[in-house]
């Protein structure tokens, strides 16, 4: 494990990362999801994929990473992006799962790989958008303490930089970002997902011009069990776009 200072905004992020096959020529860069860090992406990853240089970042608040401010989606990439410079590390595959995906559709790598990426707008149930409602009348009655009988229970335990970091992410609607990508796309999914759920996959396949779909069985975290099968998919898709 190593950490590069990264300057943005005023700010000093440290940015914990760990280079898997540092020889290798072609670039893989792994982002996790949101609650996650670079472990997950790396036990499930590394033991694939041999012929690029794998690149496992913590996100920004996650793993040994910090932050020490609210940041959007876009903030976040614009730091991996940076920290890319400093590593001199090539935008040539990107894999994100979940947060991940929205953050590497923004970097606009020559192979983008989503795995159950977010950033297809779900509209709230009623009981949530009730729930948000009564937070908000017993904040405006100075009883905000009861925040943690209604927060998301991906935004329980955060610090206030990332409680308000999730808040400016979590309902982002990425359709025209999806719609403006134009190179090579993976899209890998669980059939049994409810955080992303099957029809976001759907929608960002008919958003995207060159995007392919393939599902597994499974919830939010199927790539952990279908790890080899998705490298040798995205080592296929790699080789295609050489020989263009």
């Amino acid at each position: 494990m190593a950490v590069k200072s990264i300057q943005y905004k005023q700010h000093t992020f440290d940015i914990s990362y760990e280079i898997v096959n540092p020889e290798a020529k072609v670039d893989l860069i792994l982002l996790h999801g949101w609650g996650s860090n670079k472990n997950l992406m790396k036990q499930t990853f590394s033991p694939y994929m041999n012929t690029f240089r794998h690149i496992y970042i913590d996100l920004p608040g996650f793993g040994n990473s910090t932050c020490s401010t609210a940041l959007t989606t876009a903030d976040v990439a614009r730091i991996v992006e940076l920290f890319m410079i400093h590593i001199n590390a090539s935008k040539d595959i990107i894999l994100g799962h979940s947060f991940g995906g929205k953050v590497a559709l923004l970097l606009e790598p020559k192979v983008l790989v989503l795995v159950a990426s977010a950033g297809i707008y779900i509209p709230k149930s009623l009981k949530v958008q009730a729930k948000i409602a009564l937070f908000k009348t017993l904040k405006g009655l100075g009883l905000s303490k009861f925040r943690s009988l209604f927060v998301a229970e991906d935004a329980k335990q955060l610090s206030e930089y990332m409680y308000q970091t999730f808040k400016n992410v979590v309902n982002e609607d990425f359709s025209e970002e999806f719609a403006k990508f134009d190179e090579k796309t993976l899209l890998f999914w669980g059939k049994e997902d409810t955080a992303t759920p099957l029809s976001s996959a759907k929608k960002i396949k008919a958003l995207i011009k060159d995007a392919r779909l393939q599902t597994y069985e499974g919830d939010h975290y199927f790539f952990m069990k279908n790890a080899q099968d998705i490298s040798t998919k995205i080592q296929t898709a790699f080789l295609e776009t050489l020989g263009h």
